[in-house]
């Protein structure tokens, strides 16, 4: 029994990683104030994971979605970074939020999670460019991210909570 749970864990991230990938990659924005950054729906679906599911499932959905999306695109210099951020973040997030259909709970993770993307991009940015200054232009790009993401998961969540069949998958 043990091995069909484990199985069935597995196949449900691989298509959690599959849905967060196909989010990041199906509707890009490039955002004009920073340096190549991208609004995507890919947070909405990552932060959508990371409330409904348990912080590893989410933590590798997004690792692994948003990883795989940097590998695949032009910023597969990104890759490392983006694994470890939405790893740390995926984690944290689902940690805090865990089996709670409470707003403020959920929310409270979502804003927990907003230093770790803010700060972690800003040190990738730092290593990749060489200097402290040039990533504050990203913090702008990088919270507009994180908030599009942030205020759609919540009403998305709620909705996907009420139907049983995804109660069944969590």
């Amino acid at each position: 029994m043990k091995q069909l749970d484990l199985t069935r864990r597995l196949a449900i991230t691989a298509l959690l990683v599959a849905l967060i990938f196909i989010g990041t990659y199906a509707i890009q924005i490039p955002m004009p104030f920073s340096q190549g950054g991208l609004i995507h729906a890919g947070d909405l679906v990552f932060f959508t994971v990371c409330l409904l599911f348990p912080p590893k499932q989410a933590a590798l959905a997004g690792a692994f979605g948003m990883g795989l999306f940097d590998l695949l695109s032009p910023y597969a210099i990104w890759a490392p970074f983006t694994f470890v951020i939405r790893l740390v973040m995926g984690f944290v997030i689902s940690t805090i939020a865990q089996d709670s259909d409470k707003f403020v709970r959920q929310a409270l993770a979502l804003i927990v999670g907003l230093p770790i993307l803010i700060g972690g991009y800003y040190v990738a940015e730092a290593i990749l460019y060489g200097n402290w200054i040039t990533p504050v232009h990203s913090i702008g790009g990088n919270f507009s991210q994180w908030l599009i993401g942030a205020g759609g998961s919540l009403p998305l969540t709620k909705v996907l909570r009420s139907i049983p069949s995804i109660n069944k998958l969590r």
